[in-house]
């Protein structure tokens, strides 16, 4: 059973994750989400990823994190990787969160061109520390890049876990959608993203980010080397 599905209309395709739970971020929904991609890069359509009522993403799969230090490893690179993905896909990125965004979920919100998550009692944070995960280089300059200054201790070594309104203020999000308005955000923000000239949206993102890029591919190297991994 597919846990992504891609819908793709009028130049603007909408990635929704939904394996029924939390949404939980393992080796085959890494594999559908990059398909998903891809087609919205054939496509040259704007990318909207969200997903069900409630939830965005509790983040990685504890259990196949479980298997084993090497799966582990692996699992959170092919994370990593995609998040930078994000980054430097060449159309905008926008991240509609109907719910918790939790650990990675969160990181993807970062990695968006613009994030917003529907107003209500949800939680969202990067709670590596709390359940004894010491958080990875990647995650460490993700955090360092795009959370807010003052914030950066809170979310990434104290494992704070905010409402949504906080989160917007800590900069996981950029806007706090009412209720009442969530079903026409998200097609307003796919329209406020055609506004944008293509080339030059794609040329000035990949220029911007040219510095971070570099920090990020040496982050995702260093969290493969188990030596690197384990040193403190």
């Amino acid at each position: 059973m597919s846990k992504v599905t891609t819908t793709i209309n009028d130049g603007v395709a909408i990635i929704a994750l939904d394996d029924g739970k939390a949404n939980a971020l393992g080796s085959a929904m890494w594999a559908e989400l990059n398909t998903g991609l891809d087609e919205a890069e054939a496509a040259d359509a704007i990318v909207i990823i969200t997903g069900r009522e409630g939830m965005m993403s509790g983040g990685f799969d504890l259990k196949e994190m479980g298997d084993g230090p090497q799966d582990a490893l692996e699992l959170t690179s092919k994370g990593s990787k995609f998040a930078r993905r994000l980054m430097a896909f060449p159309r905008p990125v926008i991240m509609a969160a109907p719910g918790h965004t939790i650990a990675m979920g969160a990181f993807l919100a970062l990695a968006c061109d613009y994030s917003m998550i529907k107003e209500g009692d949800f939680k969202v944070g990067l709670n590596e520390t709390l359940i004894g995960m010491t958080m990875h280089n990647f995650g460490i300059e993700m955090g360092r890049y795009h959370l807010s200054k003052a914030y950066f201790n809170r979310c990434v070594i104290n494992g704070e876990i905010f409402s949504s309104k906080g989160a917007m203020h800590a900069g996981f999000f950029d806007r706090v959608v009412p209720a009442e308005q969530w079903e026409m955000a998200i097609p307003m923000a796919g329209q406020m993203f055609k506004q944008a000239n293509p080339a030059a949206f794609k040329g000035t993102k990949l220029r911007s980010r040219k510095e971070i890029f570099k920090i990020l591919d040496q982050a995702i190297e260093d969290d493969l080397d188990p030596d690197k991994v384990h040193a403190m």
